[in-house]
């Protein structure tokens, strides 16, 4: 069963390198950190979200999200939640609430974050672990590689790529895993962004 998961990630691999040979593709610095600002965090399945209405400790409740984005609260059934910020949530929450109770202030933290899956960042091909991993403010590649486990002894990793969506298009960027990863080259670590894709392809020599 691993072989031929490993197989299929390979495959997905090198399709994503076929497909990125034909568009443009540069180096990603960490100086390029500033061209991509940061999305706001949005709520997934899975996540554990603990809120507090203000002088109603009954209404305060801490839940995860169901597999299907909603969560049920005090009052008020299978409210959709995937998808939406803490702070938009809140008041969406205010405005069911205020139904019931007057002039209801709601706060809504976020614990054990997953995010919505086109928030995670993926990892395919020659990575130890392929996965995808729930996106962390101020992640880095670095972060990834960690989180996967490394690079396979079959990786090309100086010819990995990070597809990401900018300005609602798809681009691609180089990255340089094996001068990061197997020479400590501090200068090849990237940020990373919710949503990027990254893709080893495997060594053919």
């Amino acid at each position: 069963m691993a072989k031929r998961l490993h197989g299929l990630l390979v495959g997905i691999a090198a399709i994503g390198m076929l497909v990125l040979a034909g568009c443009a593709q540069r180096d990603l610095a960490p100086a390029d950190a500033g061209d991509f600002p940061t999305p706001a965090y949005r709520i997934g399945p899975g996540d554990n979200l603990n809120i507090f209405v203000w002088r109603n400790p009954e209404l305060s409740v801490t839940l995860p999200v169901r597999p299907d984005g909603r969560l049920t609260v005090p009052l008020i059934d299978d409210v959709p939640v995937a998808g939406k910020t803490p702070t938009e949530l809140a008041r969406d929450l205010e405005v069911e609430l205020a139904k019931f109770i007057q002039d209801p202030i709601v706060s809504v933290l976020v614990t054990g974050f997953q995010g919505p899956f086109d928030q995670q960042i993926r990892v395919v091909g020659e990575a130890a672990r392929p996965q995808g991993i729930p996106y962390r403010e101020n992640m880095s590649i670095l972060d990834v590689m960690i989180a996967v486990g490394g690079l396979t002894e079959f990786a090309a990793g100086n010819d990995a790529v990070i597809v990401r969506q900018v300005d609602g298009s798809e681009k691609s960027y180089r990255v340089r895993l094996d001068d990061l990863v197997k020479d400590g080259d501090v200068a090849a670590n990237v940020e990373m962004l919710p949503g990027d894709v990254l893709i080893i392809p495997q060594s053919w020599f």
